[in-house]
């Protein structure tokens, strides 16, 4: 069955090359023009005039996905204006020039600038485009797009296409609120192209000091999550997910989108510098925010106050971070500080210094017990002197160190003196020294708040010579000479002696507030102390021991 089938196709191409050479099909004759005019066209076979003749030259018609070219001729700048804002946009890649705060100053007394004007000419400007893994074919950055203004001047639409690569932005604001809303779009030949915008070279008040290290990009899923620049040094940190807002903040102010569904926060990192230090640059943090080829993002750029970020959103109230542990005390004494100063003094300087009084008469009961203690433990000084005396060559490996420690807790004990009743008056200012110094970070009140001769409490004085630490000094020294001195070694004493100076010039360069929270507090110490030196009777010393005469073997 194969040799036939092999045989059949064998003669099949025998006929077939045969009959091409003995049978030559005749080549009709090239009719004359005239005839060929003359002739229907019916006549000629279509097929074989679709095989033979060329396709005849003419231009490539335009693709069915063109769209038409829309760009503006040169730069140009919108300004809006609401009750809260003054915002400037530049039509070179849609973007924010300038974002001002109207109802708040900087350091210099100027309105506020959200915009890092000194790292636009390396990080351009706000709400850039960032792609991520497709790009178009263009610099949309760099693109002019046409902007229209909306009619009732709160709105701005921009847009451009060079025909295959297309782009919009618009940004909508409400008159009296800090909420804004922008939209974007980019697509290359009629295809979508997801991308984010970014706010990159630091936000916030930028002439306050160190106004980059209080800088972060922040998340809120089921937890508030923040980054510092450091966290990107080495290249952009994303996250994504369902949050309820992201963005930037510093301080006292933030830039945040709130999504209504999955978004993506790209944390990222530049050396740039600022307008209080043009010549320094310094590590910033910005942040890129989207991540859809078509993104509709609400968005909040304001100062982080309670009460409004309340309004707003109920969870943006957890931007303003007292702390987890110390928010315990912090926030309480931030909502005692506000009453104070709503209802009484109308003074955030007079509210420190009333609350501070409070709070050292409230602790009034265990501050007397402590002062107790250490009048008691004065007395004991001869004896506890004596002890150490008997043991001053002792060292500290030597099995005996742990029986003079036994000896001086049995005369503690004896007279009924707790040895760390002198550390309690310290121990109990602590956590309202962190409480305050929270409040002080992260509460908008403060920022800028005005006492006597201070401009900020929330900041160092600005005077040449700062009073207020001055005064501190002085006031711990008086306050150390009127408690009683219970330390027993000379060398701790004298260490004592400097404790004023040390503090002094920890606290030299410390928020104003904190400064005069502790300055308070020690005023009101020596009223204390005064009053308890009064009623108290000096206790009787007591008796000194003798010292046991040691045999050979001891």
């Amino acid at each position: 069955m194969e040799k036939r089938l092999l045989l059949a196709f064998a003669l099949m191409g025998i006929v077939l090359f045969a009959t091409q050479y003995f049978f030559k099909p005749s080549v009709p004759s090239r009719p004359t023009p005239a005839q060929q005019t003359a002739k229907e066209p019916s006549k000629v076979p279509e097929p074989a005039v679709a095989a033979v003749a060329p396709p005849p030259p003419a231009a490539t018609p335009p693709p069915a996905t063109a769209l038409p070219q829309v760009a503006a001729a040169k730069d140009e700048t919108y300004t809006i204006e609401t009750d809260v804002y003054r915002v400037v946009f530049a039509n070179r890649g849609a973007v924010v020039k300038s974002w001002q705060l109207k109802h708040y100053k900087d350091g210099n007394g100027k309105p506020l600038e959200l915009v890092n004007l000194a790292a636009v000419q390396k990080v351009y400007y706000p709400f850039t485009f960032v792609f991520k893994d497709e790009k178009p074919s263009i610099d949309l950055n760099q693109a002019l797009f046409i902007g229209k203004l909306a009619p009732d001047s709160l709105g701005i639409d921009f847009e451009y296409s060079n025909g295959k690569t297309a782009a919009k932005k618009a940004f909508r604001f409400d008159r009296a609120s800090y909420r804004s809303e922008v939209d974007s779009e980019a697509s290359e030949a009629g295809k979508p192209i997801p991308h984010l915008l970014a706010w990159r070279g630091g936000f916030g008040d930028e002439t306050v000091v160190a106004s980059a290290a209080s800088q972060h990009s922040l998340y809120f899923e089921t937890k508030l999550v923040t980054h510092d620049a450091k966290a990107a040094k080495d290249g952009p940190v994303t996250n994504s997910g369902q949050f309820s807002f992201a963005g930037l903040e510093d301080a006292f102010f933030a830039c945040v989108v709130l999504p209504k569904g999955h978004v993506e926060l790209q944390t990222i990192a530049d050396n740039v510098a600022t307008e209080k230090d043009p010549q320094k640059e310094e590590l910033h943090v910005g942040a890129a925010f989207g991540g859809e080829a078509v993104n509709h993002l609400p968005l909040f750029v304001g100062p982080k106050d309670l009460d409004l970020l309340r309004k707003v959103d109920p969870k943006l109230e957890s931007i303003v971070d007292f702390g987890t542990w110390f928010g315990l005390l912090a926030k309480p004494l931030f909502l005692g500080l506000n009453y104070v100063n709503d209802k009484y003094v109308h003074n955030y300087g007079w509210s420190i210094v009333l609350v501070t009084v409070i709070i050292n008469f409230l602790l009034l009961p265990l501050k007397l017990s402590s002062m107790k203690s250490m009048k008691k433990m004065q007395t004991l000084q001869p004896q506890i002197a004596a002890i150490n005396e008997r043991y001053k060559n002792v060292s500290l490996k030597d099995p005996k160190k742990a029986q003079q420690n036994e000896e001086v807790m049995a005369l503690y004990k004896k007279h009924g003196v707790n040895p760390m009743g002198g550390c309690m008056p310290m121990a109990l200012q602590v956590p309202f020294f962190i409480a305050f110094y929270t409040v002080l970070t992260v509460a908008i009140e403060m920022r800028g708040a005005q006492w006597l001769w201070i401009t900020d409490l929330s900041q160092p004085e600005t005077l040449p010579l700062h009073v207020l630490p001055l005064l501190m000094i002085g006031t711990q020294f008086w306050l150390q000479s009127m408690t009683p001195n219970t330390a027993a070694d000379p060398s701790q004493q004298k260490m004592m002696k400097f404790m004023p100076l040390m503090m002094g010039f920890f606290f030299y360069s410390a928020k104003a507030g904190l400064v005069l929270y502790w300055l308070t507090g020690n005023l009101v110490g020596v009223v204390q102390q005064w009053f308890f030196n009064r009623i108290t009777p000096a206790p009787a010393t007591a008796e000194i021991t003798a010292p046991k005469k040691k045999g050979p073997g001891n």
